[in-house]
């Protein structure tokens, strides 16, 4: 397998923010690190397409949130 080059960067981020995602990797068995490089990814990809629209990405992230529950469940 090839190996992806890294760039080191410092950052700050809301606290809060960040346990939780530290709380989804651990949930995932994932390293911290794939599930930030994963938000990024998602972000960037969000913000190129001119199909999406931002407001909409508000719209379905809040749903998703409320509905994480029920979510969690389909997926068993």
């Amino acid at each position: 397998m090839a190996t992806v080059e890294r760039e080191q960067f410092s950052s700050e981020a809301d606290p809060a923010l960040l346990e939780r995602m530290r709380e989804l990797a651990a949930k995932d068995g994932r390293p911290f690190q794939s599930v930030l490089e994963d938000a990024i990814y998602v972000y960037v990809e969000c913000r190129t397409k001119k199909n999406v629209r931002p407001e909409f990405m508000v719209h379905a992230r809040a749903s998703i949130e409320r509905n994480r529950g029920l979510l969690e469940l389909l997926a068993q």
